[in-house]
């Protein structure tokens, strides 16, 4: 169920999180998170985040995903918005539009939709070796 926030967890990758909505549970509506929250449920409708949310490989996410950084491992269909990056590591499934300026798949992600990355950097000219 909803883990407090003072009871911290280890990730297994050297990264704690303060919220938890775990396997077998099933959650609609419309949740806002601080800090960084770890979801191996069911979650349908809408998530606001500031920090991290990491999706685990049980979890299935059916809405909109908007945060600072998405780590995926699990089912997504919907569209997410990141402020730094969104990660999908195998074996995550993600059907919908994604919006951020750092994307990264691992080899055995399955992916289907748009990807928006913001402007592209601009390029200095190339320098003029004629003398």
């Amino acid at each position: 169920m909803w883990g407090e926030k003072d009871k911290k967890k280890d990730l297994g990758f050297g990264q704690e999180f303060y919220t938890f909505l775990g396997k077998g549970v099933d959650f609609k509506g419309k949740a806002q998170f601080e800090g960084t929250v770890r979801v191996d449920g069911n979650f349908e409708g809408e998530i606001t985040i500031d920090d991290t949310l990491i999706i685990g490989e049980s979890a299935v996410i059916k809405g909109t995903i908007t945060g600072g950084t998405i780590v995926n491992s699990g089912r997504i269909e919907g569209v997410i918005t990141a402020k730094s990056k969104i990660q999908l590591l195998k074996p995550a499934v993600l059907i919908g539009d994604v919006h951020a300026p750092i994307f990264a798949m691992e080899e055995g992600v399955y992916f289907q939709g748009e990807c928006d990355m913001g402007s592209a950097p601009k390029l200095e000219a190339p320098i003029d070796n004629k003398g």
